[in-house]
């Protein structure tokens, strides 16, 4: 298992510093998270932006939109746009219902209860309200998506089993005491595992060969013993 901060720095200079999402509070966030379906953060990016500038990020001026300027935004995300904008509608009314149309109040809240308030949004679970509680800086620990889990998982943080649950588990034991203190240092850790997952540590066929932390990795000689016997 390597140092966990060596690990980030060897993605950091690959990579370069990633770039947080756009999105500023719980509110944005979540609408950030159903911006888009199956497509680039680029793409998020756009949709994002044009909701900003034609509607505003606000649940009132979301639910007082008109429904032709939503659809061609939604359509911009990728299939599938009208029950996007129900999601977008729908995240507008549980705002102004169950917080009076301010979701910043959820990061007064317990951790766990600011959980379960997210879980009420639209394609919103476990780790889509641990992310955007880790962008608030109200994360105690490392949300993982499963790109940045796998990278984790193979660097030795944990046993590769089929229990999804129990590995997140083992992983985040195995940080705790190794994780930075400041919320843009742990966000940013968030996203260059997840990058890393995506672009080369791979589900399928991982281009070990160019990742930048293969010395602090044990998956490739692992590999290597798997082939060696056949």
């Amino acid at each position: 298992m390597p140092e966990f901060k060596k690990l980030i720095a060897g993605l950091k200079r690959y990579y370069g510093a990633p770039t947080v999402p756009p999105a500023r509070g719980p509110f944005e966030l979540v609408v950030w998270e159903n911006a888009c379906y199956l497509l680039p953060d680029e793409r998020r990016a756009t949709v994002f932006e044009g909701l900003r500038k034609q509607i505003g990020l606000n649940p009132r001026a979301i639910l007082s939109a008109d429904p032709d300027t939503l659809l061609e935004l939604a359509t911009m995300g990728g299939m599938r746009p009208k029950v996007r904008v129900f999601r977008w509608q729908e995240i507008a009314r549980i705002t102004l219902s169950q917080f009076d149309g301010d979701l910043g109040q959820v990061l007064k809240l317990p951790y766990a209860q600011a959980k379960k308030a997210l879980k009420q949004f639209p394609s919103i679970g476990d780790p889509g309200a641990e992310k955007i509680l880790m962008f608030c800086g109200a994360a105690p620990g490392l949300p993982l998506e499963w790109n940045g889990l796998r990278v984790l998982t193979r660097m030795g943080y944990a046993r590769a089993q089929k229990n999804y649950g129990a590995v997140y588990r083992s992983v985040q034991e195995a940080l705790r005491e190794e994780l930075p203190r400041k919320a843009e240092a742990i966000a940013q850790a968030h996203m260059l595992l997840r990058q890393h997952g995506k672009h080369i540590c791979r589900d399928r066929s991982p281009q070990c060969y160019e990742c930048p932390v293969k010395e602090l990795c044990e998956y490739p000689m692992k590999q290597l013993k798997i082939f060696s016997r056949i």
